[in-house]
């Protein structure tokens, strides 16, 4: 190993040991991540529940779990817990884009504010 190979090494590994400055530009990464972490999560959480109705309804329409379950005929209930699961899926987006939209407005002044700082120096 070359001795320059050494130094990038033993300097990449100090670096892991040394506490970070908190700047600026850290404090406006996690006002962005405040922003839009609660809408990711409702999303992916909405969404997770919305596909699992969905696919509940698919298996009373697709297979005979419903006759396990004791029902004569699971067609109709099937079809309709499908569609709902299905509606549930299609609002995800608009619901995501609103609670977006009101963070977005919530914070803006906020991280205005420390970019125009960052980026005067």
């Amino acid at each position: 190993m070359s001795n320059n190979d050494q130094e990038f090494l033993v300097q990449k590994i100090r670096t892991q040991y040394t506490e970070k400055e908190h700047t600026e530009l850290d404090a406006l990464k996690e006002l962005d991540a405040k922003v839009k972490r609660p809408a990711n999560v409702f999303a992916y959480t909405f969404g997770t529940i919305s596909a699992i109705i969905m696919g509940c309804g698919m298996s009373l329409v697709m297979t005979d779990i419903g006759s396990m379950i004791g029902m004569n005929d699971s067609m109709l209930p099937g079809i309709v817990i499908g569609v709902v699961g299905m509606l549930l899926a299609i609002v995800n987006y608009p619901m995501y884009k609103g609670i977006m939209n009101a963070r977005k407005k919530k914070y803006a002044p906020e991280i205005m504010k420390l970019s125009d700082k960052i980026m005067k120096g």
